[in-house]
């Protein structure tokens, strides 16, 4: 019962957001394109976008596999790198949000979390746009 309420909150808060900042969204679904096509590019297979697990709280931008090993990764953007890089902006609580969401993927799929990674793409749109991959940009804290 409490997640269709989630479900429902979420996207009542997203219709808001995108009314708001309708170019914030943009650049956001466009650096999670990028990102996508760029992981394919380095040999990863794309399993999931924008996943969110059943109980609503939080969202990965894509989990993929990289030789055997199941990575989630973080996409972020920024238009200038004049108040720091993209990745910066993962600090420990948006870290431990990722952490919780992954591990109830990983539990489903029967998988240890032990043995995944968690990557950063990190996309600076600019003259011309950057795309960078930080691998094992944080470790999970046990």
């Amino acid at each position: 019962m409490t997640a269709w309420f989630y479900r429902l909150a979420d996207a009542a808060r997203d219709r808001a957001r995108r009314r708001a900042w309708p170019e914030e969204q943009a650049s956001g679904r466009r650096a999670e394109d990028l990102a996508h096509r760029y992981l394919r590019r380095q040999g990863f297979t794309i399993a999931a976008r924008n996943y969110r697990p059943r109980s609503g709280a939080g969202e990965i931008d894509l989990i993929a596999w990289e030789k055997g090993t199941l990575v989630f990764v973080e996409v972020k953007s920024r238009a200038t790198e004049a108040f720091g890089t993209p990745d910066q902006a993962v600090d420990r609580e948006k870290q431990a949000r990722l952490v919780r969401v992954a591990r109830e993927y990983a539990r489903r799929g029967g998988r240890e979390l032990s043995q995944a990674r968690f990557d950063i793409v990190s996309v600076v749109f600019g003259k011309p746009t950057s795309v960078r991959l930080i691998r094992d940009a944080f470790l999970p804290e046990s």
